[in-house]
């Protein structure tokens, strides 16, 4: 089968998350990952105190982990660093650090619309070369208590890897009442800007 990539400028990824690399592959993407060295945690309280915007924030993310991944990965490589923040009237909500936090980030989204940012920035050599940002809106169900009781014992610790404590290309979809926006931003990555900037690139055939 002829190969629908070319072999250079390497890609890589910065990021932990196996859905965003399940993505990239499922779109024919080689690539290599890197583990990315920040403390997001940290970055979005000072974010938060400086009063950035949701995209702005993500964006920021985004690119401190690519640039954290630039020592770590081959000459003149193409890294790509992802994020993801969920917004709930104003406010933003993290990954949650256990089951007890996942069912509260859950009863706080039960009957409410959330906002999901997703950001992608490529750095190459050191430096920003491109960047996308895009944005879904959530509607989440009054599920009962039982309900999410019987979720987050099926689902067990996976839930801790989303913000919002739901994976809704899983069991989460029962979680939902509607949805306004792209597949791939609920996901976690905005994948058709990134898949036409690596066609101008030459990274993908044209």
């Amino acid at each position: 089968m002829p190969p629908l990539q070319a072999p250079e400028p390497p890609l890589v990824l910065a990021s932990g998350s196996a859905t965003r690399a399940a993505l990239l592959e499922a779109a024919g993407l080689a690539f290599l990952r890197v583990a990315p060295a920040v403390d997001e945690s940290a970055v979005l309280a000072a974010l938060r105190s400086a009063g950035a915007p949701a995209e702005e924030a993500a964006v920021s993310l985004a690119e401190l982990k690519a640039r954290s991944a630039t020592g770590r990965s081959p000459p003149g490589s193409l890294i790509l660093g992802a994020d993801q923040i969920l917004e709930l009237e104003g406010a933003w909500l993290e990954k949650p650090a256990d089951l007890a936090a996942a069912r509260a980030q859950l009863a706080s989204l039960r009957g409410r619309t959330h906002r999901l940012v997703s950001a992608a920035v490529v750095v190459k050599d050191g430096a920003r070369i491109w960047h996308a940002t895009a944005s879904a809106e959530l509607t989440v169900r009054r599920f009962t208590d039982a309900f999410v009781d019987a979720y987050l014992a099926r689902c067990g610790e996976t839930v801790l890897g989303s913000v919002g404590a739901y994976r809704i290309e899983g069991l989460g979809a029962q979680l939902v009442s509607r949805v306004r926006g792209d597949h791939f931003t609920i996901l976690g990555l905005p994948l058709l800007p990134l898949l036409a900037f690596l066609r101008d690139q030459r990274v993908l055939l044209d």
